[in-house]
């Protein structure tokens, strides 16, 4: 392939996107020996990853072996192929679990990686064989990034709006989402505010969550003195005698052409604000106005391995989780649906679902069908979320706190509607107004009794995570008797789409016959998961996606 564009350097690896793919191949690289580049499409650096909970879920880890119960990873290799199942290549999984925590150990090392166990935030089906209801997460220490000077000024914005230095942490929010109901909720919200107060008279910077580990990454990058180009898109990958040589990138508004001696990884993330690629390959309803992933994800660097014969999977899934489209941005429900007083029905007013599932599986359950495949509209969309004034008392919604009133603009958006009687409310979003009582006082007697007879809500130890355990006698389930009654639209919104270029256990990017591109690695959203249709536990989205970072730059470095 010849291109009559400027010649730019030559580097060992070049590296597309900076989230936490991205950044773990490069510092890895670079510590290996290895001249490397990080291009990065967007005006800011970090990608989804810095709007993310910033959770990594890498079995068998350092921090899970001095700070969790006791573990193994024949449990977790155990759990991991049962909830996968056949469609994930078994070696993969294998690979994952046991270069893991070598994977983690080399970045605790080299990237300034301080993470903790998030105690109790179990894996997202805890009851099936080898799952852990103490949970396998570790996050982010609230982390002072002082360090990074002007280079945090580029950061990628939290998905959560917050004032500078008001920072939550995973294992906070859930002390906090409980409002008063939480006797520890005023202590944590104190913790919170002086934390905030020091950083602020001390002149420090503090992030959390996945703002803390892009920034820890990037600190890794200065260390070993790699180039980070922001506002580099790639354009098309080069190749030679079927091998990737190179990159072509726009760089200062020239295209200029990238020479690899070793490879390119690909960890440009997803398609999710790709419209015609979403249309293409998922299903209606879609679009790109429910994602909370980086508007800079429209699928570039899925579309330049294909080009070059790169094999597809997984492509008509996504991180997904059931979201309000509050008009600003759609709200990702993460603890809404497990609390007392509320239920989810589709628009003929009926429960289809534990409303608690882990999000993934809970949108799958909206659109119907095995993993939400299938023709057509999905069956149970659109979908509400009811709840009571008593829930809107006891509970933060949406970021709301407990009592307060809920912005008038979110009602007129349509995203909302509020009613003095559930007749009312059932009229409002046009739903039959017989089968919603119905329903209603059918889940109050399960609430009553404590056993939710149709779809087990409250059974699961993930259910309660964010159930409300001074609610008895189930922490998940509450009547709906107390009015005015409210409605959330549901849409099938996510963390970023789970489809992409199809690897080996080294990263290597494969054909469709199964043999290698040689010279083109991808890791993170950018490549098909490891997870499959399922989402094993919190961060099993980064983990896997630093692990297989990691491994393509050593194999990169051993070419």
């Amino acid at each position: 392939m010849q291109h009559d564009r400027a010649t730019a350097e030559t580097f060992d690896l070049i590296v597309v996107g900076s989230g936490a793919a991205g950044m773990t191949a490069a510092v890895t690289a670079a510590r290996l020996g290895l001249s490397t580049v990080v291009v990065e499409k967007a005006g800011r650096w970090g990608g989804s990853t810095s709007r993310s909970g910033g959770g990594v879920w890498i079995p068998g880890n350092a921090v899970l072996r001095r700070e969790a119960p006791a573990d193994d990873l024949e449990s977790a290799r155990t759990y991991l192929k049962h909830i996968v199942g056949p469609g994930v290549d078994p070696e993969r999984i294998d690979t994952f679990l046991d270069r893991g925590p070598e994977a983690f150990d080399f970045l605790t090392e080299h990237a300034q990686l301080r993470m903790r166990w998030v105690p109790g935030y179990s894996d997202y089906y805890p009851e099936a064989p080898g799952g852990r209801a103490h949970g396998r997460s570790v996050e982010p220490v609230p982390y002072y990034a002082e360090g990074l000077g002007a280079e945090l000024d580029t950061l990628e914005a939290d998905y959560a709006k917050a004032p500078k230095n008001v920072v939550i942490t995973a294992a906070e929010f859930r002390q906090l989402h409980l409002g008063l109901r939480n006797p520890r909720s005023p202590l944590t919200a104190l913790g919170i505010a002086g934390r905030w107060l020091a950083a602020t008279v001390l002149r420090r910077r503090v992030l959390a969550r996945g703002q803390a580990l892009s920034a820890m990454l990037r600190g890794g990058l200065l260390a070993a003195n790699v180039p980070l180009w922001l506002g580099t898109p790639l354009i098309e990958l080069c190749t030679q005698d079927g091998r990737v040589t190179g990159a072509v990138v726009l760089r200062d508004g020239q295209e200029r052409i990238l020479t690899a001696r070793r490879g390119v990884v690909i960890a440009a993330g997803g398609f999710e604000h790709n419209e015609v690629m979403r249309k293409q390959y998922q299903r209606e309803p879609i679009g790109t106005e429910w994602t909370v992933g980086a508007a800079a994800n429209t699928g570039d660097g899925i579309r330049a391995g294909q080009a070059v014969g790169a094999a597809l999977e997984f492509m008509d899934d996504a991180w997904w989780g059931p979201s309000i489209p509050l008009p600003r941005e759609a709200w990702f429900c993460l603890a809404e649906r497990n609390l007392p007083g509320s239920l989810v029905v589709n628009d003929r007013g009926e429960r289809f679902m534990n409303e608690c599932l882990p999000y993934v599986e809970a949108t799958h359950r909206m659109y119907g069908g095995e993993h939400g495949q299938g023709e057509g509209p999905g069956e149970n969309l659109p979908a509400w979320l009811i709840f009571d004034q008593r829930y809107r008392n006891r509970y933060q919604f949406a970021g709301i706190p407990p009592r307060q009133a809920l912005p008038g603009r979110w009602f007129k958006s349509g995203a909302l509607a509020r009613a003095d009687s559930l007749p009312e409310l059932a009229e409002k979003i046009g739903v039959p107004v017989e089968k919603l009582r119905a329903t209603v006082t059918r889940f109050n007697e399960f609430s009553a009794a404590g056993t939710d007879l149709d779809f087990g809500r409250g059974d699961s130890a993930y259910d309660n995570y964010y159930g409300d355990p001074r609610n008895r006698p189930n922490p998940n389930l509450g009547a709906l008797d107390t009015g005015p009654f409210y409605a959330a639209k549901l849409v099938p919104g996510d963390l970023g789409t789970k489809g992409g270029l199809l690897t080996d256990v080294d990263g290597r990017v494969l054909r469709e016959d199964g043999s290698v591109i040689e010279g083109l690695y991808a890791a993170g959203n950018a490549s098909a998961p490891v997870m499959g249709h399922t989402y094993a536990g919190p961060g099993a989205t980064i983990g896997p996606a630093m692990v297989f970072a990691y491994l393509a730059a050593r194999h990169a470095a051993r070419r």
